[in-house]
């Protein structure tokens, strides 16, 4: 009784603190440029700040992603490896079944396919509470190294005054309008593998035009392919950071002032 008494309060007193700080839904601007220096991870808390984000690395390349209205976004969600809540919205990918699934739940809100499964382009844009998504999509190569015209898609979400991009199975260089479409991107999530998308040195240079604070690594295989991704970004410059906890509480006054790999544990 008491812990629920205790849980209730530190709710009122949530809100209260929401409705003297008068915070409305909080987007970002992806032209605009952070100066912000770095003040290290935030601890997990039980609420967010109107000014912060929650990421949960799931496994393989999903990630929940919670605004500061609680609302949760599973990415390249497959049904199998997910969140313990069901989601409001998930975005997929085509390029292999463990980034996609035709079943998803039907208490799901908003289900963003990143490839048109008939074909074609497949474009999404488009807010949703506090948050805006959109996608830019990249050709992929098959098993027998055929190009899928617009077989992959990096999905954008600007939340909290920060945007962060899923680059989902990506397969290419990047070219100078997909650069401009992206915008500022604060936080990327890139796979690593190295063997099935990009290798290790074409993702750096991906990663050095789009020129992120932070990095979190996804889509590994194995612990090698994931400590020669860190060894290779460390030569380029970056701070290598190794968390015990999959949550990452980001906002834009702790964003780090020297780009950070940031690798979560997942399942």
């Amino acid at each position: 009784m008491l812990q629920r008494l205790a849980c209730a309060i530190r709710l009122i007193l949530a809100a209260l603190l929401m409705s003297l700080l008068g915070a409305g839904p909080s987007l970002a601007i992806c032209q605009l440029v952070s100066q912000n220096g770095f003040e290290g991870l935030v601890p997990l808390k039980t609420a967010l700040a109107p000014n912060q984000l929650q990421i949960r690395y799931i496994g393989h390349s999903t990630f929940e992603i919670e605004t500061p209205t609680g609302l949760r976004i599973a990415t390249d969600y497959n049904g199998t490896m997910k969140p313990d809540r069901i989601p409001n919205v998930v975005t997929m990918n085509g390029a292999h079944g463990t980034h996609f699934t035709f079943n998803p739940e039907p208490e799901i809100e908003h289900v963003l396919l990143g490839w048109n499964p008939e074909g074609g382009p497949m474009d999404h844009d488009l807010t949703i509470r506090d948050v805006r998504i959109r996608n830019i999509q990249t050709n992929t190569r098959g098993w027998d190294g055929e190009t899928r015209r617009l077989g992959n898609s990096i999905f954008i979400f600007e939340t909290a005054e920060l945007c962060i991009a899923h680059l989902g199975h990506l397969h290419q260089r990047l070219t100078d309008e997909d650069l401009t479409r992206l915008g500022r991107i604060d936080i990327v999530f890139v796979p690593v593998d190295g063997s099935v998308t990009l290798g290790h040195d074409s993702m750096a240079e991906v990663l050095q035009a789009i020129g992120p604070r932070v990095v979190i690594p996804m889509h590994a295989f194995t612990y090698g392919s994931l400590q020669s991704f860190s060894a290779r970004l460390a030569l380029a410059g970056y701070q290598v950071e190794l968390s015990d906890s999959p949550v990452y509480i980001a906002s834009r006054a702790t964003l780090p002032a020297a780009p950070t790999l940031l690798v979560l544990p997942g399942r």
